[in-house]
């Protein structure tokens, strides 16, 4: 951004007008549009309404002309010695460096609360984000937990059927008897039949027993 292609502002609090025309310049480096500064400076002792320092002097306050004629400009400094020439010169561009760097710092204060309010926004966007996901993963692992719980289902011939829990045999005790047949209570008859019926020897052979004297 070019410096003289600038322009100066009102440092009236919440005006900020480009100015143009008359102005008002105070010895404490602030300037202000012709409407603010006649209404401020009317009274005595003057205040600065930038920073509040009393403008007592009487070349504290100056109404000047912002875009001066040419003859203006011919004669304003004519008859002064170079030195003096350079010390008003470089006041004048003192003056205009510190109100372009008051401007910049406006500016980078206006952009890093519009930078701040961005970041609060997505702050709070992200943990709306976080939440819904969060939400969405514990929704999901418990349609998952339903669906495949243990012993629910048995995969037999390519498909899920269901699976019937598995039975133990139920021992019980032997009876005075001797007898075996309530042993396994619980199996199958023919299983039982199978495996636990005993037979003498005598009836697998095909021939009476024979009791020996």
């Amino acid at each position: 951004m070019s410096v003289c292609g600038d322009t100066l502002l009102c440092n009236f609090p919440k005006c900020r007008i480009k100015l143009s025309g008359f102005a008002w310049v105070t010895a404490c480096s602030h300037v202000f549009c012709d409407q603010h500064g006649s209404g401020e400076f009317s009274r005595s002792p003057a205040i600065c309404p930038a920073c509040s320092s009393t403008l007592s002097g009487k070349l504290d306050i100056i109404r000047t002309e912002l875009s001066p004629s040419e003859d203006y400009k011919a004669m304003v400094l004519a008859g002064l010695r170079p030195d003096i020439v350079l010390d008003i010169s470089a006041r004048a561009l003192a003056f205009w460096t510190y109100q372009m760097m008051e401007d910049y710092k406006r500016k980078y204060s206006e952009v890093s609360e519009r930078l701040m309010e961005r970041n609060r926004q997505y702050q709070k966007l992200q943990g709306l984000y976080d939440s819904l996901r969060l939400r969405n993963m514990v929704v999901s692992a418990g349609e998952r937990d339903t669906l495949l719980q243990p012993g629910q289902l048995n995969f037999r011939g390519g498909g899920a059927q269901p699976s019937s829990p598995l039975r133990s045999p139920q021992f019980f005790s032997m009876g005075h008897d001797g007898d075996s047949s309530t042993f396994f209570s619980s199996l199958e008859a023919d299983t039982a039949k199978n495996f636990f019926q005993f037979s003498s020897p005598a009836r697998e052979r095909g021939r009476p027993f024979t009791k020996r004297h």
